[in-house]
């Protein structure tokens, strides 16, 4: 059975890609762009997790998690650009299960609410692990090894990683990687992609200055070739 999403967000765009990414993963998606609208559609129908914005019209998401947490537990993750220390401490402290600041990664936002469905229905994607030459990325739990010993990498490396493990033998373009890995509305350089290729082959390469794994693309961008060895 599909798991049904409601995306309340009045950012029109964001709303509309964030509900493309998730249902290409099998969810089932609605948007509401108030709580007024919101309402509504939680009268007549069942959703198993809540996508809140904290900016809404006419009242805040900090108010609809209040009243919504009158009547329901279903789980809901704030997605908001308000990052202070309060406003994440408010957002859990009223019933928030989560808080994941924009601009953010659609990767990271489609992990996050991977791993809340799995905690609150026991349900997920399914394990998959890719093996690349001496490389293995296990995608659970978000682990890669290296000749079978674990490469501690950073959240943005991992990510990265994880989405040329999908693509591989791929030539992506820097564009397109910072778009799915750091987010369409994200106000980092395109060059922050090459910092973080040179970054993982220092960490996953014998020879870094001559790469057999994450390869560049002269021209286009890089490519994670599972062909290396």
């Amino acid at each position: 059975m599909k798991k049904s999403i409601l995306i309340i967000d009045d950012d029109e765009d964001l709303a509309a890609i964030t509900a493309d990414l998730l249902k290409n993963y099998d969810y089932l998606v609605t948007i509401a762009h108030d709580g007024e609208e919101a309402y509504s559609l939680l009268g007549s129908n069942k959703y198993h997790l809540i996508l809140l914005d904290i900016n809404l019209p006419r009242e805040t998401g900090f108010t609809f998690c209040r009243e919504l947490r009158k009547v329901s537990s279903v789980p809901i993750i704030f997605a908001s650009a308000r990052t202070s220390e309060d406003d994440r401490i408010t957002g859990f402290d009223i019933g928030g299960d989560d808080y994941l600041p924009k601009p953010y990664s659609l990767k990271e936002l489609l992990s996050r609410v991977n791993a809340l469905m799995r905690r609150t229905y026991g349900f997920g994607e399914e394990e998959k692990i890719y093996h690349i030459g001496d490389i293995e990325i296990r995608t659970s739990a978000r682990m890669v090894l290296r000749k079978g010993e674990q490469i501690m990498l950073s959240l943005k490396e991992y990510d990265l990683l994880s989405f040329m493990a999908e693509h591989r033998n791929v030539a992506l373009s820097k564009e397109k990687l910072l778009n799915e890995v750091w987010g369409t509305y994200c106000e980092v350089e395109v060059s922050t992609v090459a910092v973080h290729i040179r970054w993982l082959r220092e960490k996953l390469e014998s020879d870094p200055s001559t790469p057999v794994y994450i390869k560049t693309i002269w021209g286009v961008g890089y490519c994670l070739s599972d062909q290396g060895r």
